[in-house]
């Protein structure tokens, strides 16, 4: 789950990371507010999107005066980006953060995520910030330095030091920078961050550290237990169908495609896919519904399908290892007759309980097209949208 830049910027406070002070503003007397208590003269004002490039698509301004501050605010508040990030249909910021400027001597990098081929949780550095740090691995694989985090959170003393003198901080912005980074680590393990990371981290002309942006992205599978950043999920940054499969725990993505995928496993899923293009169609979305799917949530599943008005196919990938076919087959009849599904409807099933499951699929003498196998699903699913056209 992604979270907004002043989210995250809460949680890292927590940390002892240092943060300006700031205000988060969603109108106009919120604007008033965060002025006149911050006392600002000046701000720098940024919306508030689960998206990158937010410079470079007219949504972080610089304010020289009170009125300002009030102007650009009213207008970011509300403003669409609309980038590669949020695709076509963009994203609505509705609200704002409005932050004490602060004057830059040098930018760096400091980030955490999960090293996927070495199984561990890394800090990665750069003494180049404020660009993306793909595009410093690209240009400059030198100034990147990857080291390890300690599964407690902790970082050993020789790693801190090697970060030290990579990084250029020395006495005093020394002793800052560890701290920073021992909050780093521990926050990324503690809040179980998939991603972590403060771009820019900043050195002022007086030799402060001081992190001006805050990125958070925290497993879906850890938010059981971090109640405080599952609080923070926000509708507003997601599609209608991504927000209502939420609500029944389907993991659900939206694509530009025509063929409606209902699948379980996400392995599954992106073989489902895979083959749909394989054969020349194009998905709709991704949507698994887990393991141990029940009627309700298969139906839910075909209403988000449904509600999208480019799907003109629906193909029903189902392997029942832990999910009854049986139960499927139920769930699929009575979103069939509930929502008059009128388009074709193709459903592959295999395992516990699929001859039962095929029977009543049968029985229901509903227009149904059922297949023998994935490859015999897609090819049956992409055949639908020819013989439509």
């Amino acid at each position: 789950m992604n979270t907004h830049e002043y989210q995250a910027k809460e949680i890292l406070k927590k940390y002892g990371i240092p943060i300006p002070e700031f205000g988060v503003a969603g109108n106009e007397e919120e604007v008033k507010e965060i002025i006149k208590r911050l006392k600002l003269k000046e701000a720098v004002i940024k919306i508030q999107v689960h998206a990158g490039g937010r410079g470079k698509g007219g949504g972080v301004k610089f304010a020289k005066t009170p009125e300002e501050i009030l102007q650009i605010s009213k207008k970011l508040i509300g403003m669409k980006l609309i980038n590669n990030q949020t695709g076509p249909q963009g994203v609505i910021a509705e609200k704002v953060i409005i932050t004490k400027p602060v004057e830059i001597k040098k930018e760096f990098y400091l980030g955490a995520i999960i090293d996927r081929e070495r199984a561990v949780p890394l800090i990665i550095a750069s003494p180049e910030g404020g660009v993306e740090i793909e595009e410093v691995a690209q240009k400059h694989p030198d100034k990147i330095l990857k080291i390890p985090i300690q599964l407690d959170g902790k970082m050993r003393n020789y790693h801190l030091m090697r970060l030290m003198n990579f990084m250029g901080w020395k006495e005093e912005k020394a002793s800052f920078g560890k701290k920073i980074a021992a909050g780093l680590a521990k926050c990324f393990i503690e809040r179980d961050a998939s991603l972590l990371e403060i771009n820019p981290l900043v050195e002022t002309k007086e030799g402060e550290l001081w992190a001006l942006d805050a990125k958070l992205s925290v497993d879906d599978n850890g938010l059981y237990r971090q109640s405080e950043i599952a609080s923070f999920y926000d509708t507003s940054q997601y599609t209608k169908g991504e927000a209502q499969a939420k609500v029944y725990d389907l993991a659900y993505i939206a694509l530009d495609g025509n063929i409606g995928c209902m699948v379980n496993g996400a392995g599954l899923a992106m073989a489902t896919m895979d083959i749909i293009h394989h054969f020349g169609g194009k998905p709709a979305n991704f949507l698994d519904v887990g393991g141990g799917a029940s009627k309700e949530k298969v139906a839910e599943g075909f209403k988000i399908i449904l509600s999208d008005p480019k799907v003109k196919a629906i193909f029903v990938n189902i392997f029942g290892g832990i999910m009854n076919c049986a139960t499927l087959a139920e769930g699929i009849i009575a979103a069939a007759k509930d929502f008059a599904i009128k388009i074709p409807l193709i459903v592959r099933m295999e395992g516990t309980n699929v001859d039962q499951g095929k029977k009543l699929l049968k029985d229901s003498r509903l227009s149904i097209i059922t297949a023998e196998d994935l490859g015999d699903g897609a090819k049956k699913a992409v055949a639908s949208l020819k013989r439509k056209t």
